[in-house]
């Protein structure tokens, strides 16, 4: 009796649709990804980068001329010029993506979405000027509760100050940390809120954060929508993939 032949989708695809398989993307397509978005903002990071290549590469020359090793500098030279001109473009990045959202309501949080590990951020803004749309957003870490606020020096602080004193009531005498974000004077940039909260020195320990972040969370918070989150450490090289892995 002859065998019937399978008629479903993964027995007929010859390309393997369907197998639920997920295609890795490439650390070089990240790299341009990063170059092409970056460039769109700053068209300068084009030549910045060929600049510090050229820069590096000419540096080798010259060294190897004057050790009598030409070739073998000149060689040694090339990997470290495309590293150069990786990090120039890491940095451009970073820069160009703090830009995009600063300014948007939200754009605190996205980039304290960028912090590695330690810290428990709300999702949605703990206090919300109705009037004003100035934002409070709540986190929890090792250093204590943290507030940042956005919006105005002149205005924010009254905001901030009311959610400390919320805050308080239900912390039992843990560190508070208030951080104004902008531009104004005693605010802190935007693409520097990472550092500076990074920078708070750890008071608690794990068991303390847990009491405490089950504490703030209880007191509940407002809703409104916030941008996505960024990377601008995206651009980074994947080292071990530039030697050929």
């Amino acid at each position: 009796m002859a065998r019937e032949r399978s008629t479903s989708p993964q027995g007929s695809s010859p390309t393997g649709a369907g197998t639920g398989k997920v295609k890795k993307t490439r650390w070089y397509h990240q790299v341009w990804q990063a170059y092409q978005v970056t460039r769109q903002s700053d068209p300068a990071v084009t030549w910045i980068m060929l600049g510090v290549v050229v820069a590096v590469v000419t540096l080798g020359v010259v060294i190897g001329m004057l050790i009598g090793q030409l070739v073998y500098v000149l060689v040694l030279s090339i990997p470290f010029a495309l590293l150069g001109a990786m990090f120039v473009l890491a940095r451009r990045a970073e820069t160009a993506a703090y830009t995009r959202i600063d300014g948007q309501p939200g754009a605190s949080l996205a980039a304290l979405g960028t912090l590695r590990r330690g810290w428990t951020f709300t999702q949605e803004p703990v206090a919300v000027d109705p009037r004003t749309q100035d934002l409070v957003f709540r986190g929890v870490g090792r250093p204590g509760v943290v507030l940042v606020g956005e919006g105005p020096a002149h205005r924010i602080g009254k905001l901030l100050e009311a959610e400390r004193k919320r805050t308080a009531r239900v912390v039992s005498g843990a560190p508070i940390h208030l951080i104004q974000v902008g531009d104004g004077e005693g605010q802190v940039p935007l693409r520097k809120l990472p550092r500076e909260v990074s920078r708070l020195k750890g008071r608690l320990t794990k068991d303390e954060v847990a009491v405490v972040l089950r504490r703030v969370t209880s007191l509940g918070g407002a809703k409104l929508p916030v941008p996505k989150g960024i990377d601008p450490t995206r651009a980074r090289p994947d080292r071990k993939g530039m030697r050929g892995r």
